[in-house]
């Protein structure tokens, strides 16, 4: 029997691992049909078929398993030998996957990721934005993004972008002269409000504080989009309140287009974390962002010194995106 390739075992590995040929694409950057091939390969050669294929989902055989089993280990050596080598260049090459929340895309990593590219000419990275919250690894993502999750244990948090944001509640001059301008949260169960539905198909509800009193509220309104943008559109409109992350309503509010209400009720909640697993070594460009970020070399990175920009493991929080 003919040696099996040392790129075949690795495409076996990861999807595999990933239980997806489409996760395991994105982590090894080679189209699903080349990771299909290589395992059809690496079957002939042994003899056996490896993994279980349906339309919903990938598992190992019996004889997969017990082959990744012993693989897996050694595969992750021969990754750790490199990476290491790796990271002694002054630059070291490779791609950085990253899945992020929209705001995250929109208003936290512009400021980073050109000055990070800039200082690693070696690097490439790809950023996925969704709000749905996903197995980051399983799809094949070096790190994510996200607030205030509650993380496994064996998670690595390390803040990124602003340590604190808010939440604002605001409507346009026309929208409030007709319909009055509310005093309390309360108040906006008469009012037509601009919902938010996730891709999962949740709508979250809008939470305000106010010297330790919380109010939750579930709005009605006659539009519901998971487009940022149609939503303001629709509130410069008047066609109802927006309640958002104050920096996707910053223009407009500048603009005078819109006109903050429940200002006292904006709540405040810590910034975005970059997570990642907890492991001896990382690959090279994932270790090179994060000594970047802890560097304070990012836009609005907090200071190294800070407890903030200091590695911990990641809190047990309310999650605040998709459940």
């Amino acid at each position: 029997m003919p040696e099996p390739d040392l790129a075949d075992l690795q495409a076996f590995a990861a999807v595999a691992a990933a239980r997806s040929f489409r996760g395991a694409a994105y982590r090894r950057g080679l189209s699903a049909s080349a990771l299909s091939e290589a395992v059809r390969r690496l079957e002939a050669r042994l003899g056996l078929r490896l993994l279980n294929r349906t339309t919903r989902s990938v598992t190992p055989t019996e004889a997969g398993q017990r082959l990744l089993d012993r693989l897996a280990p050694a595969l992750r050596e021969v990754t750790e030998a490199l990476d290491a080598v790796n990271s002694l260049r002054d630059s070291p090459t490779g791609t950085l996957r990253l899945n992020v929340p929209g705001i995250v895309a929109r208003v936290v990593l512009p400021p980073i990721i050109g000055p990070f590219l800039r200082r690693h000419p070696g690097i490439a990275v790809e950023i996925q934005a969704e709000d749905s919250f996903i197995d980051v690894l399983a799809e094949g993502f070096d790190a994510g993004v996200r607030y205030d999750e509650r993380l496994e244990r064996d998670m690595i948090a390390v803040p990124i972008g602003p340590r604190m944001q808010r939440f604002v509640a605001a409507a346009a001059p026309a929208y409030l002269a007709a319909r009055g301008v509310p005093d309390h949260p309360n108040d906006l169960l008469a009012h037509d409000c601009i919902r938010h539905r996730f891709h999962g198909g949740a709508m979250p509800v809008w939470e305000f504080e106010r010297e330790g009193e919380i109010v939750k509220i579930s709005p009605r309104g006659r539009l519901i989009s998971n487009a940022p943008d149609l939503q303001i559109a629709a509130a410069e409109q008047g066609l109802g309140i927006i309640a958002s992350f104050e920096e996707f309503l910053a223009p407009s509010l500048a603009a005078g287009a819109l006109v903050p209400i429940l200002e006292p009720w904006s709540q405040r909640f810590p910034g975005p974390f970059l997570y990642f697993p907890s492991r001896r070594h990382m690959p090279a460009p994932l270790r090179a962002f994060v000594d970047f970020l802890r560097g304070g070399e990012a836009a609005g990175a907090p200071p190294p010194c800070t407890p903030a920009g200091a590695w911990r493991h990641a809190p047990d929080p309310t999650f605040t995106l998709e459940p």
